[in-house]
Protein backbone atom coordinates (compact mmCIF):
# COMPACT_ATOMS: atom_id res chain seq x y z
CA UNK A 1 0.00 0.00 0.00
CA UNK A 2 1.07 3.61 -0.51
CA UNK A 3 -0.28 7.05 0.17
CA UNK A 4 0.42 10.69 -0.34
CA UNK A 5 -0.92 13.58 1.70
CA UNK A 6 -2.53 16.52 -0.08
CA UNK A 7 -3.89 19.26 2.19
CA UNK A 8 -5.43 16.78 4.60
CA UNK A 9 -6.60 14.34 1.92
CA UNK A 10 -4.89 10.94 1.90
CA UNK A 11 -5.09 8.62 -1.09
CA UNK A 12 -4.54 5.07 0.12
CA UNK A 13 -4.21 2.14 -2.24
CA UNK A 14 -5.55 -1.10 -0.73
CA UNK A 15 -4.88 -3.84 -3.25
CA UNK A 16 -6.60 -2.67 -6.44
CA UNK A 17 -8.84 -0.22 -4.57
CA UNK A 18 -7.98 3.39 -3.89
CA UNK A 19 -9.56 4.93 -0.79
CA UNK A 20 -9.77 8.65 -0.12
CA UNK A 21 -9.48 9.85 3.46
CA UNK A 22 -9.83 13.31 4.95
CA UNK A 23 -8.12 13.93 8.28
CA UNK A 24 -7.37 16.75 10.70
CA UNK A 25 -5.77 17.28 14.10
CA UNK A 26 -3.09 15.35 15.95
CA UNK A 27 -2.85 12.96 18.87
CA UNK A 28 -5.34 10.21 19.71
CA UNK A 29 -6.47 8.66 16.39
CA UNK A 30 -10.25 8.58 15.93
CA UNK A 31 -11.68 7.00 12.77
CA UNK A 32 -15.24 8.05 11.84
CA UNK A 33 -17.12 6.02 9.22
CA UNK A 34 -19.93 7.63 7.27
CA UNK A 35 -23.58 6.74 6.78
CA UNK A 36 -25.25 5.29 3.68
CA UNK A 37 -25.44 6.68 1.02
CA UNK A 38 -23.22 9.63 1.96
CA UNK A 39 -19.43 10.08 2.12
CA UNK A 40 -16.82 11.46 4.48
CA UNK A 41 -18.12 14.92 3.53
CA UNK A 42 -20.77 14.41 6.22
CA UNK A 43 -18.05 14.67 8.89
CA UNK A 44 -16.98 18.23 8.05
CA UNK A 45 -18.11 19.67 11.40
CA UNK A 46 -16.41 16.81 13.26
CA UNK A 47 -13.10 17.32 11.45
CA UNK A 48 -13.21 20.99 12.39
CA UNK A 49 -14.28 20.69 16.04
CA UNK A 50 -12.82 17.39 17.23
CA UNK A 51 -9.38 18.22 15.82
CA UNK A 52 -8.95 20.22 19.05
CA UNK A 53 -8.81 17.00 21.08
CA UNK A 54 -7.74 14.23 18.68
CA UNK A 55 -6.68 13.23 15.20
CA UNK A 56 -9.88 12.79 13.17
CA UNK A 57 -9.65 10.33 10.27
CA UNK A 58 -12.67 10.10 7.94
CA UNK A 59 -12.35 7.71 4.99
CA UNK A 60 -14.73 7.43 2.07
CA UNK A 61 -15.92 3.82 2.23
CA UNK A 62 -15.69 1.75 -0.94
CA UNK A 63 -17.33 3.37 -3.94
CA UNK A 64 -18.40 6.55 -2.15
CA UNK A 65 -16.88 10.02 -2.37
CA UNK A 66 -13.43 9.72 -3.91
CA UNK A 67 -12.94 6.00 -3.22
CA UNK A 68 -13.04 3.29 -5.85
CA UNK A 69 -15.40 0.36 -5.51
CA UNK A 70 -13.25 -2.44 -6.87
CA UNK A 71 -14.41 -5.85 -8.06
CA UNK A 72 -14.93 -7.62 -4.71
CA UNK A 73 -18.26 -9.09 -3.68
CA UNK A 74 -20.36 -6.91 -1.34
CA UNK A 75 -19.19 -7.30 2.26
CA UNK A 76 -19.29 -5.21 5.43
CA UNK A 77 -16.36 -7.32 6.68
CA UNK A 78 -14.32 -6.24 3.67
CA UNK A 79 -15.05 -2.59 4.49
CA UNK A 80 -13.84 -3.21 8.05
CA UNK A 81 -10.66 -4.80 6.71
CA UNK A 82 -10.14 -1.71 4.55
CA UNK A 83 -10.13 0.37 7.75
CA UNK A 84 -7.52 -1.94 9.31
CA UNK A 85 -5.33 -1.57 6.22
CA UNK A 86 -5.75 2.18 6.38
CA UNK A 87 -4.45 2.12 9.96
CA UNK A 88 -1.54 -0.03 8.81
CA UNK A 89 -0.71 2.47 6.10
CA UNK A 90 -0.79 5.35 8.54
CA UNK A 91 1.37 3.50 11.08
CA UNK A 92 -1.43 3.46 13.64
CA UNK A 93 -1.47 0.40 15.87
CA UNK A 94 -4.72 1.15 17.74
CA UNK A 95 -7.47 3.72 17.32
CA UNK A 96 -10.91 4.73 18.44
CA UNK A 97 -13.22 3.54 15.66
CA UNK A 98 -16.75 4.82 15.26
CA UNK A 99 -19.46 5.08 12.68
CA UNK A 100 -22.96 6.30 12.02
CA UNK A 101 -25.63 4.05 10.49
CA UNK A 102 -23.80 1.95 7.85
CA UNK A 103 -20.58 3.21 9.41
CA UNK A 104 -21.76 1.65 12.67
CA UNK A 105 -22.18 -1.70 10.94
CA UNK A 106 -18.61 -1.44 9.68
CA UNK A 107 -17.45 -0.46 13.17
CA UNK A 108 -19.06 -3.56 14.67
CA UNK A 109 -17.40 -5.71 12.00
CA UNK A 110 -14.09 -4.05 12.86
CA UNK A 111 -14.69 -4.84 16.55
CA UNK A 112 -15.23 -8.49 15.65
CA UNK A 113 -12.39 -8.89 13.16
CA UNK A 114 -9.74 -6.55 14.62
CA UNK A 115 -10.37 -6.26 18.37
CA UNK A 116 -6.66 -5.80 19.07
CA UNK A 117 -6.68 -2.57 17.04
CA UNK A 118 -9.29 -0.85 19.21
CA UNK A 119 -8.85 1.84 21.86
CA UNK A 120 -12.55 2.58 22.00
CA UNK A 121 -15.72 2.45 19.91
CA UNK A 122 -18.47 4.89 18.94
CA UNK A 123 -21.80 3.61 17.60
CA UNK A 124 -24.13 6.33 16.34
CA UNK A 125 -27.65 5.85 15.01
CA UNK A 126 -27.04 2.21 14.19
CA UNK A 127 -27.96 -1.27 15.41
CA UNK A 128 -26.25 -4.54 16.27
CA UNK A 129 -28.94 -6.92 15.01
CA UNK A 130 -29.03 -8.29 11.47
CA UNK A 131 -31.72 -7.34 8.99
CA UNK A 132 -34.90 -9.44 9.02
CA UNK A 133 -35.94 -10.96 5.69
CA UNK A 134 -38.30 -8.11 4.65
CA UNK A 135 -35.55 -5.55 5.19
CA UNK A 136 -33.06 -7.61 3.17
CA UNK A 137 -35.59 -7.90 0.35
CA UNK A 138 -36.15 -4.15 0.40
CA UNK A 139 -32.43 -3.49 0.18
CA UNK A 140 -32.22 -5.69 -2.90
CA UNK A 141 -35.19 -3.90 -4.44
CA UNK A 142 -33.54 -0.53 -3.93
CA UNK A 143 -30.22 -1.83 -5.26
CA UNK A 144 -31.90 -2.98 -8.47
CA UNK A 145 -33.89 0.25 -8.81
CA UNK A 146 -30.80 2.44 -8.44
CA UNK A 147 -28.88 0.45 -11.02
CA UNK A 148 -31.70 0.64 -13.53
CA UNK A 149 -33.24 4.04 -12.83
CA UNK A 150 -30.70 6.18 -10.97
CA UNK A 151 -30.95 8.09 -7.70
CA UNK A 152 -34.65 8.98 -7.76
CA UNK A 153 -35.50 6.07 -5.47
CA UNK A 154 -32.96 7.29 -2.94
CA UNK A 155 -34.51 10.74 -2.84
CA UNK A 156 -38.07 9.43 -2.58
CA UNK A 157 -37.51 6.48 -0.22
CA UNK A 158 -34.18 6.79 1.61
CA UNK A 159 -33.72 10.52 2.14
CA UNK A 160 -36.94 11.11 4.16
CA UNK A 161 -35.85 8.65 6.86
CA UNK A 162 -32.38 10.15 7.24
CA UNK A 163 -33.50 13.52 8.59
CA UNK A 164 -35.63 14.27 11.62
CA UNK A 165 -38.74 16.50 11.53
CA UNK A 166 -37.03 19.37 13.37
CA UNK A 167 -34.32 19.58 10.71
CA UNK A 168 -36.86 19.36 7.90
CA UNK A 169 -38.90 22.18 9.43
CA UNK A 170 -36.15 24.49 10.69
CA UNK A 171 -32.85 23.73 8.95
CA UNK A 172 -33.49 23.81 5.23
CA UNK A 173 -29.81 24.25 4.39
CA UNK A 174 -28.90 21.07 6.26
CA UNK A 175 -31.65 19.14 4.52
CA UNK A 176 -30.47 20.49 1.16
CA UNK A 177 -26.90 19.49 1.89
CA UNK A 178 -27.91 15.93 2.76
CA UNK A 179 -30.11 15.71 -0.34
CA UNK A 180 -27.17 16.76 -2.48
CA UNK A 181 -24.95 14.09 -0.95
CA UNK A 182 -27.64 11.45 -1.51
CA UNK A 183 -28.11 12.45 -5.12
CA UNK A 184 -24.37 12.31 -5.80
CA UNK A 185 -23.96 8.73 -4.55
CA UNK A 186 -22.74 6.48 -7.39
CA UNK A 187 -25.38 3.85 -8.29
CA UNK A 188 -22.84 1.03 -8.29
CA UNK A 189 -21.68 1.89 -4.78
CA UNK A 190 -25.27 2.24 -3.57
CA UNK A 191 -26.21 -1.22 -4.85
CA UNK A 192 -22.99 -2.78 -3.52
CA UNK A 193 -23.48 -1.25 -0.07
CA UNK A 194 -27.14 -2.25 0.12
CA UNK A 195 -26.20 -5.85 -0.60
CA UNK A 196 -23.30 -5.70 1.87
CA UNK A 197 -25.62 -4.43 4.61
CA UNK A 198 -28.25 -7.05 3.78
CA UNK A 199 -25.67 -9.80 4.20
CA UNK A 200 -24.15 -8.62 7.46
CA UNK A 201 -24.36 -11.00 10.45
CA UNK A 202 -25.94 -10.29 13.81
CA UNK A 203 -23.37 -8.43 15.91
CA UNK A 204 -25.04 -8.70 19.31
CA UNK A 205 -22.39 -11.14 20.50
CA UNK A 206 -19.61 -8.85 19.28
CA UNK A 207 -21.15 -5.98 21.21
CA UNK A 208 -21.48 -8.00 24.40
CA UNK A 209 -17.82 -9.09 24.16
CA UNK A 210 -16.49 -5.55 23.74
CA UNK A 211 -13.62 -4.80 26.16
CA UNK A 212 -12.97 -1.13 25.34
CA UNK A 213 -14.87 2.05 26.24
CA UNK A 214 -18.06 2.48 24.21
CA UNK A 215 -20.12 5.56 23.37
CA UNK A 216 -23.58 5.05 21.89
CA UNK A 217 -25.17 8.12 20.29
CA UNK A 218 -28.68 8.44 18.86
CA UNK A 219 -30.88 11.22 17.60
CA UNK A 220 -33.98 11.81 19.69
CA UNK A 221 -36.07 11.77 16.48
CA UNK A 222 -34.35 8.79 14.82
CA UNK A 223 -37.07 6.47 13.53
CA UNK A 224 -34.72 4.11 11.66
CA UNK A 225 -32.62 3.12 14.69
CA UNK A 226 -34.62 4.62 17.56
CA UNK A 227 -33.39 5.56 21.05
CA UNK A 228 -34.79 2.36 22.55
CA UNK A 229 -32.48 0.34 20.31
CA UNK A 230 -29.53 2.53 21.24
CA UNK A 231 -30.31 2.10 24.93
CA UNK A 232 -30.33 -1.68 24.51
CA UNK A 233 -26.90 -1.57 22.85
CA UNK A 234 -25.48 0.58 25.64
CA UNK A 235 -26.91 -1.71 28.30
CA UNK A 236 -25.19 -4.71 26.66
CA UNK A 237 -21.75 -3.27 27.49
CA UNK A 238 -20.87 -2.54 31.13
CA UNK A 239 -19.83 1.06 31.58
CA UNK A 240 -20.98 2.18 28.13
CA UNK A 241 -22.21 5.75 27.70
CA UNK A 242 -25.49 6.65 26.00
CA UNK A 243 -26.08 10.12 24.56
CA UNK A 244 -29.44 11.09 23.06
CA UNK A 245 -29.13 14.13 20.81
CA UNK A 246 -32.19 16.42 21.00
CA UNK A 247 -33.90 17.61 17.83
CA UNK A 248 -31.95 15.21 15.61
CA UNK A 249 -33.01 12.32 13.43
CA UNK A 250 -30.92 9.52 11.94
CA UNK A 251 -28.02 11.78 10.90
CA UNK A 252 -27.41 13.20 14.37
CA UNK A 253 -23.83 14.26 13.57
CA UNK A 254 -25.02 16.36 10.63
CA UNK A 255 -28.27 17.67 12.10
CA UNK A 256 -26.93 18.70 15.51
CA UNK A 257 -23.13 18.73 15.13
CA UNK A 258 -22.44 20.84 18.22
CA UNK A 259 -24.24 18.40 20.54
CA UNK A 260 -22.73 15.39 18.77
CA UNK A 261 -19.22 16.81 18.99
CA UNK A 262 -19.66 17.66 22.66
CA UNK A 263 -20.70 14.08 23.42
CA UNK A 264 -17.74 12.62 21.54
CA UNK A 265 -15.26 15.11 23.01
CA UNK A 266 -16.40 14.36 26.57
CA UNK A 267 -16.14 10.63 25.89
CA UNK A 268 -12.62 10.93 24.49
CA UNK A 269 -11.39 13.11 27.31
CA UNK A 270 -12.96 11.22 30.21
CA UNK A 271 -12.52 7.65 28.93
CA UNK A 272 -9.37 7.88 26.83
CA UNK A 273 -7.47 10.85 28.16
CA UNK A 274 -7.64 13.06 25.09
CA UNK A 275 -6.65 16.60 26.05
CA UNK A 276 -7.58 20.04 24.76
CA UNK A 277 -4.80 21.71 22.81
Amino acid sequence: MRHRVLTGVIRVTVGAVQLYTRSSGTGLPVVLLHAFPLSSAMWLAQREALAKVCRVITPDLRGFGGSRLGEDDPSIDLMADDVARLLDDEGIERAVVGGLSMGGYVTLAFCRRHPDRLLGAILADTKAVADPAPARDNRERIARAVLSEGSDVLVSEVLPGLIGPTTKERRAMVFGRVKGLVQSAPPGAVAWAQRAMAGRPDSSGTLAALKVPLLVVVGEEDDLTPPAEAKAMAEAVPGARLEVIPKAGHLSAVEQPEAFNAAVSEFLQSELGAAHR
